[in-house]
């Protein structure tokens, strides 16, 4: 941009200035960029195929330790969270200053080691301690991904990328699934304590120690990775001045720069944050009790399940890529709000088939909307990740998306207590597990569906003020 000498330089002229600066930047191979998505993937499949399969243990674990209900719920839910509270939103800041590929090893090597020692746990405490540390290991993966993919990609690689994102999570369900039930018939064939190491175990605490290993091999690959430049205008990125006091750079990791910029536009971050805090809720608090719900309701073994709703949500999930895909990107030639208006109606698909999961007559039914509602979820996810980016301002982006994504851990983890909470303080009937899924899906999701329709109006004119702008 040609500035007339003498002219004072405005704001404004400086960060056009900057953003043509940052425009002229040379892209980074595409092939170092397919590396690093596949790094991001591979780690995504150990994250959610460990999950699930430590999911598929919960009976075990309740007959182990003498749990009940609520404990249960807590231990798959809350527990992994609790310190995701405590250091989500530092790490999130490390993502931008430091390089992500660092912050993205040192995740997965935790979670992978702190996963293997959940199989050496001798008691229920110990076993909660381990989760806490795996909730940790996992707080900056979503927004080092996201970020890290942004400056390996070109704009319009993006919507694919985050698609393909996605694939990490649907292998790792699915297979996690199937899998998870195969492991647990081969433990039943042992005895219910086994000697490892000089300590005894529970047979199926050796899954824990064969499911963390993976993550090791992650994090060497992440070590490979060739860290893109970020493509920011210069000293866009610097929240916090070098000069600055230490108070205020300790301040930053706090993240109430974020929140003020969030509450700066509360209209229309609000809806959505709380949107997906309420579906959250339902919708990772159910797979933690898939398979009691089956096992109590209709008599099915573990193995059972796992070969049934494994392929099946796979296909539901790859096949709701794909609708989800082809669905929103229609709605965004549409309308200037594409994104949420999506969200919203594929949020009032999730919500009818969550409710008709727990009132079906057969296993098979069950099963079935359980996947549809998987469809919905991968239908809908990448939008929601596109919508928040769209709107978040660069220099903290990371914190920005760690905020979202806190609303979709933190409440989902959440789930799995309250579903348990349910079943032991409003039925009270171990037997009668389907009242609890269903009480729960009928509270949150009208709710999280309600929030999503709102935030249709604010969000469109977000994106409009950003147009106006030149962003």
């Amino acid at each position: 941009m040609a500035i007339t000498p003498g002219a004072p330089v405005t704001r404004e002229a400086a960060a056009a200035d900057e953003a043509g600066t940052a425009a002229q930047m040379p892209w980074p191979s595409e092939r170092r960029g397919w590396f690093a998505l596949f790094v991001i993937v591979l780690t995504m499949f150990i994250t959610f195929f460990d999950s699930t399969v430590f999911a598929m243990l919960a009976e075990k674990m309740k007959g182990s330790f003498g749990l009940s209900d609520t404990a249960l719920g807590f231990l798959l839910g809350p527990a992994s969270v609790v310190a995701f509270v405590f250091v989500g939103i530092p790490l999130s800041r490390l993502v931008d200053i430091y390089p992500r590929k660092l912050v993205l090893a040192g995740g997965i090597a935790v979670v992978g080691v702190i996963t293997a020692l959940g199989g050496l746990a001798q008691s229920f405490s110990q076993l909660i301690g381990t989760r806490l540390f795996v909730g940790a290991g996992g707080a900056a993966h979503g927004p080092g991904s996201y970020s890290l993919l942004a400056d390996a990609f070109r704009p319009m690689r993006l919507p694919l990328v985050f698609a393909l994102v996605q694939v990490g999570f649907v292998f790792g369900s699915s297979l996690g699934t199937w899998g998870g039930g195969q492991l647990i018939a081969w433990t039943d064939t042992m005895p219910e304590r086994i000697d490892f190491l000089g300590l005894e175990i529970f047979s199926w605490q050796l899954i824990l120690l064969i499911i963390g290993a993976p993550g090791l091999v992650a994090a060497i690959l992440f070590l490979m990775v060739r860290e893109p430049p970020r493509r920011l205008p210069p000293g866009t990125n610097r929240l916090v001045p070098p000069d600055a006091p230490l108070g205020r750079k300790l301040l930053a990791f706090t993240g109430l720069d974020a929140l003020r910029a969030i509450n700066a536009r509360g209209a229309v971050y609000w809806p959505l944050f709380f949107a997906l805090a309420m579906s959250a809720i339902e919708s990772q608090g159910l797979p933690a009790w898939r398979v009691p719900f089956i096992t109590r309701t209709y008599g099915w073994t573990a193995d059972e399940i796992g070969n049934l709703l494994g392929p099946l949500i796979f296909v539901a999930s790859i096949c709701g890529i794909l609708a989800g895909g082809v669905f929103v990107s229609w709605m965004n030639r549409k309308y200037i709000d594409g994104n949420i208006r999506a969200c919203a109606i594929i949020f009032t698909c999730t919500t009818i088939f969550a409710i008709a999961a727990p009132l079906m007559p057969t296993g098979e039914l069950a099963l079935t909307c359980m996947a549809l509602t998987s469809f919905c979820g991968l239908a809908g996810a990448p939008a929601q990740n596109a919508a928040i980016q769209r709107i978040a301002p660069n220099e903290m982006r990371g914190q920005v998306t760690a905020f979202y994504l806190f609303m979709f851990t933190f409440f989902g983890a959440m789930g799995s207590f309250v579903i348990g909470t349910v079943s032991d303080v409003i039925v009270g009937d171990p037997a009668k597990l389907w009242e609890a899924l269903l009480i729960v899906a009928g509270a949150f999701m009208p709710l999280a569906t309600i929030f999503m329709w709102r935030a249709i109006k604010p969000y469109g004119e977000e994106v409009a003020r950003l147009q106006e702008r030149g962003l």
